[in-house]
């Protein structure tokens, strides 16, 4: 998944007070009642399921309490449990995994728990049925709170939808890179709508950073959100908003119904590698350095060897049928072999399906003029250079299967940074040259984020990210986003 700028709660002001942003508020309602809707629905069908698929059309025996009494008591105690877990708390939803971790948690800690219980009390109720109900309702819950979210996001991408009125302070040069990373990510639901700088820099008359209109200096915070109707108010970096100001800042926040987050200079670190620590009274932010060797490595490694090869023995007949196509389209060899540079600078050679002409690199000085994209790639929307076949591949992103082959050969990833031309690492600066502490890969976030539709800073502060906070279960859902954005065809060209 790409990041946000990470927001730490530093105080939560729910209790005591409205939201000032009645429209906001109003919107974040109903959207928790459209899930507790979808919720009750999956957790009906899941113990109808459950009583089909263990009974059928037989009538249970074996339990003192009929199961007309027991079903509607078990959807009754579940919802109650996922409302235990703060499975509808705003803080949660829409954003982020720990929705989804939470929803879980609620199933499976009252399925042991009736479990337990059942086994005390010698109620009799039929294990496979609580066993299926409670698989297909945990299942079910997820699908639906994915769905909803997606449609969230979608209603977010748009302006509309549910998102939180933002109010940030600090100064101008951290205001203006908190707003443009809020709004790199629309659908995370950080709605940006006032600031507030220090009184040093505030003008007798009105001023916008940006497109930010600037409503207040340091001394009127809470006034300030009050006016604007935020509900939120986002701190970054200042000399001026100290620890003690900080502090006051969350007590005057108290009871208003405005949240207080604290957004640290530190970005694109993702979540397993921050632990946070009280010393001294001090909520010290300890972040755990990448990892680049070891055991999940190796497991890393065999995953992607592994479904590298079943991959390419169930895609065999496709890969025959468009090597037919290729070659029928157009003269030339089926395969394109170009040298890419992988995992500590090394070079290899990646192979993609052929999509241009045969002379394609000698045509490329004469479009150069016409790059439609920044930094060291070239990219053009309606390159002359690739075949009608080509461009069908390339919309589905069917030329890069052929890849599956370096994967097995150990040369790249499944998931990872773009593999680089040797000319681009050329010009590479220490920064950037950090995409080549990890194999490249076939996928990334670079290609659930729009591909070349991306400008070129993007693109290498995904890979970045990648580096930095790569994971077992980030690669399957990098994996799982990719059909997603396969499908779309977005920025594909």
């Amino acid at each position: 998944m790409t990041s946000a700028t990470l927001l730490t709660p530093a105080t939560s002001s729910r209790p005591g007070g409205e939201r000032p942003g009645k429209t906001t508020r109003a919107a974040e309602r109903a959207y928790i009642r459209v899930l507790v809707v979808l919720d009750t629905a999956v957790l009906a069908v899941a113990i109808l399921v459950g009583y089909l698929a263990r009974f059928g059309d037989e009538e249970p025996t074996g339990s003192e309490i009929p199961y007309v009494v027991v079903a509607p008591v078990l959807l009754l105690v579940w919802l109650v449990s996922l409302k235990a877990m703060r499975c509808y708390d705003d803080q949660v939803l829409g954003y982020g995994a720990d929705e989804y971790r939470r929803v879980s948690a609620a199933s499976m800690r009252l399925a042991g728990g009736i479990a337990i219980a059942g086994y005390i009390a010698d109620v009799g109720v039929s294990r496979g049925f609580l066993a299926i109900s409670f698989a297909v309702g945990t299942v079910g819950l997820e699908v639906a709170r994915f769905a909803a979210r997606k449609r969230l996001h979608r209603a977010r991408d748009r302006g509309a939808g549910w998102s939180r009125k933002v109010l940030v302070v600090g100064d101008t040069a951290h205001v203006l890179e908190l707003v443009h990373t809020l709004r790199r990510e629309p659908y995370a639901g950080y709605q940006v709508v006032g600031a507030c700088i220090p009184d040093a820099l505030l003008a007798p008359v009105p001023q916008r950073l940006g497109d930010v209109p600037v409503v207040g200096s340091f001394r009127g915070i809470p006034e300030a959100a009050t006016a604007i109707g935020a509900d939120t108010v986002a701190v970054t970096a200042s000399g001026e908003l100290t620890a003690t100001r900080l502090r006051r800042l969350g007590w005057q926040l108290e009871g208003t119904g405005v949240d207080l987050v604290v957004a640290p200079a530190l970005t694109d670190v993702a979540g397993p590698r921050i632990h946070t620590r009280p010393v001294a009274g001090l909520p010290l932010i300890h972040v755990e350095a990448p990892e680049f060797r070891g055991t999940r490595k190796l497991v890393k490694g065999f995953v992607d060897r592994s479904i590298s090869l079943i991959a390419l023995l169930i895609l065999a007949p496709l890969l025959v049928v468009i090597a037919l196509a290729i070659k029928i389209d157009s003269r030339g060899p089926v395969l394109f072999r170009q040298t890419r540079v992988g995992q500590g600078g090394e070079e290899f050679g990646v192979f993609k399906f052929r999509t241009m002409v045969v002379n394609a690199d000698a045509l490329l000085a004469e479009l150069a003029a016409r790059n439609e994209t920044d930094g060291l790639m070239f990219k053009m929307r309606d390159d002359p250079r690739v075949t009608r076949v080509g461009r069908l591949l390339r919309k589905w992103s069917l030329d890069e299967l052929p890849q599956l082959v370096n994967v097995l050969l150990g040369q790249m990833s499944l998931v990872g940074p773009r593999p680089p031309l040797p000319s681009e690492v050329a010009r590479y600066d220490g920064d950037v040259a950090r995409r080549l502490l990890v194999k490249p890969g076939m996928t990334g976030l670079w290609q659930v984020s729009g591909r070349s539709d991306l400008s070129w800073e993007d693109g290498i502060r995904l890979d970045l990210y990648y580096v930095e906070n790569w994971s077992l279960a980030a690669d399957l859902t990098i994996l799982w986003k990719t059909f997603g954005a396969v499908l779309n065809s977005r920025g594909a060209y």
